[in-house]
């Protein structure tokens, strides 16, 4: 088999670290899975076993690796990754979106990803500039949530409202001309998207125009709510609505 990189954004493949996102990966995405690597520390544990054993049933290779974890996790304590090929997919055009704007910080867009499966948000529109998707450590911080979504990026915002213009958007914003709970006075419309900026400079002002803008109250001790806690609120909100 063929020697693997050092992550890269220009690189095909990509890696999941850690026993449970490779298990998703095997499960959920198998068809993107190239090989299964795992330590010769743990080949006798009750998840790597597991593991393999869902590699054989899927026919996914599977190499003992010890270098390669290591260098590729840069520790000792990555016991599996699965090399899995890169995949833009398409949004489902009657769902509801969650579209974010600049995301910037891996670890919040994996905890993002993973909240999005939690709720059923299975569509996620990322408008670059933004984190990669597909960095390992976005792909961990998603505990594999990566392979049970659609996620797609687009180089702006205008690319993705002219794909999906009939989508009520409901953009977040610390100045949104309405309160969550004004929003959700009547159900949304269906579909729905919900628009969060980024983790610093959250959405240009602009996107007061576009919409039904959102805030969500909090007390004056703070000046923002976290991307990834703003988001939940909103996905959770808008969920039970």
């Amino acid at each position: 088999m063929p020697s693997l990189s050092p992550y890269d954004r220009k690189l095909d493949y990509s890696y999941a670290p850690g026993i449970f996102p490779s298990m998703e990966a095997a499960l959920k995405a198998p068809q993107l899975v190239r090989r299964m690597l795992v330590s010769s520390q743990t080949e006798d544990s009750e998840g790597v076993q597991t593991l393999i054993r869902v590699c054989r049933e899927k026919q996914i290779r599977v190499e003992t690796a010890d270098k390669a974890l290591a260098r590729l996790s840069g520790k000792g304590n990555c016991y599996a990754a699965a090399v899995f090929e890169k995949r833009q997919a398409s949004l489902d055009g009657q769902a509801r979106h969650i579209v974010l704007h600049h995301p910037s910080d891996a670890g919040n867009l994996g905890t993002i990803l993973r909240t999005a499966l939690g709720l059923s948000y299975l569509d996620i529109a990322l408008i670059q500039p933004c984190a990669d998707v597909f960095q390992p450590h976005v792909v961990r911080s998603s505990m594999g949530a990566l392979f049970s979504l659609r996620v797609r990026e687009y180089p702006d915002f205008e690319s993705y409202r002219a794909e999906f213009p009939g989508h009520a958007a409901y953009p977040f914003m610390l100045d949104g001309s309405v309160t969550l709970e004004e929003a959700l006075a009547a159900p949304p419309p269906r579909p729905f998207c919900l628009i969060f900026g980024n983790e610093g400079a959250g959405l240009p002002p602009d996107f007061s125009r576009v919409g039904t803008p959102v805030r969500i109250e909090h007390s004056g001790d703070i000046d923002s709510l976290n991307l990834a806690i703003a988001a939940a609120i909103g996905m959770y909100r808008f969920g039970r609505a």
